[in-house]
């Protein structure tokens, strides 16, 4: 047990909390999703990004399709693949590795800002291609910071949601299976928000169901000095919660590092830089021991936020 007269920080001691409590752990319950984080690098720079992708920003490297093979290798069943950045469209060899995942019958979801990496003739003619072949099995995912455009352009820049717009109307008009991920921002209910995007939805002719929370994925707003309470492992009852409904008892991410010489297998989607959530060079490795869920955005984002980043 910690000193009593020096107690720890909070989010600071891998086991207990600032006030001396027991920190919940989240146990591995099996493969939902596995998560490739195709790089930091973005064609945009959002104000909130979470894991602050860049045009400049290359502490996460694109991945390779040799990167990603001997991760699908240790498959034994079909799983859903996502697919993150950064930017996806921007890493050369993406189709390669969507094409990989869904050869070998796995469900691919793939997060986009559907701009202009996206729109390149080589990478639509892909996108037309493998929709044509596997259309049931794959989504792409376009992320929105908000359905008003002058706040989702304060966010992603001037233009950001026109262009944006325009990419979603490609999309459906390729017909290749779509999804939405918006913010609640933190003056607006979740009935608010969702039905701002349902006429966003209505007016560019979307095939998305605004009362679906996997076709409009609704995330949290984040903030960075926000100070969210520790969880533990009383939360679990106090809550009515189950821990298995947690991103880490389903999910892993993985990613590779600037100067590293292999991937790396991670905990979380959002936590890229924090060690304790860095957890081996393989899915076996990465699935051995509980996660402890030492990070404000553990409470924040998945315990009391609810938030998934999976379909």
């Amino acid at each position: 047990m910690p000193d009593t007269l020096h107690p720890p920080a909070k989010f600071s001691h891998p086991d207990i909390t600032a006030k001396g409590e027991v920190r919940a752990s989240v146990a591995w319950s099996g493969l939902k999703t596995l998560w490739l984080n195709t790089g930091t690098l973005c064609n945009i720079e959002c104000a909130n990004c979470y894991i602050e992708s860049s045009p400049k920003n290359d502490r996460l490297v694109y991945l390779t399709l040799a990167d990603v093979l001997p991760f699908l290798d240790e498959l034994t069943e079909p799983v859903e693949i996502g697919i993150t950045g950064g930017e996806p469209f921007m890493c050369p060899d993406i189709l390669p590795i969507m094409a990989a995942a869904l050869e070998r019958g796995h469900s691919l979801l793939l997060l986009t800002n559907a701009m202009r990496p996206m729109m390149r003739p080589r990478v639509q003619a892909g996108l037309i291609d493998l929709a044509a072949r596997y259309a049931s099995r794959m989504t792409l995912r376009v992320s929105l910071d908000s359905h008003d455009a002058a706040l989702n352009d304060a966010e992603r820049g001037v233009g950001a949601f026109a262009e944006a717009c325009a990419g979603l109307a490609w999309l459906s008009g390729a017909g290749i299976p779509l999804a939405l991920a918006g913010r609640q921002s933190l003056h607006e209910s979740e009935t608010v928000a969702r039905e701002g995007y349902r006429a966003l939805i209505t007016r560019l002719g979307l095939a998305i169901d605004a009362d679906d929370p996997r076709q409009l994925v609704l995330f949290p707003e984040m903030i960075a000095r926000d100070d969210p309470p520790e969880i533990t492992t009383a939360c679990w009852g106090i809550l009515n919660k189950s821990p298995d409904s947690i991103m880490c008892a389903s999910q892993r991410m993985v990613v590779r590092r600037k100067g590293a010489s292999t991937p790396r297998v991670l905990a979380c989607t959002l936590l890229v830089d924090d060690p304790a959530f860095d957890l081996g060079n393989t899915l076996a490795e990465a699935t051995a021991a509980p996660v402890k869920l030492n990070h404000p955005w553990c409470a924040s984002f998945c315990v009391l936020g609810g938030a998934s980043c999976s379909a």
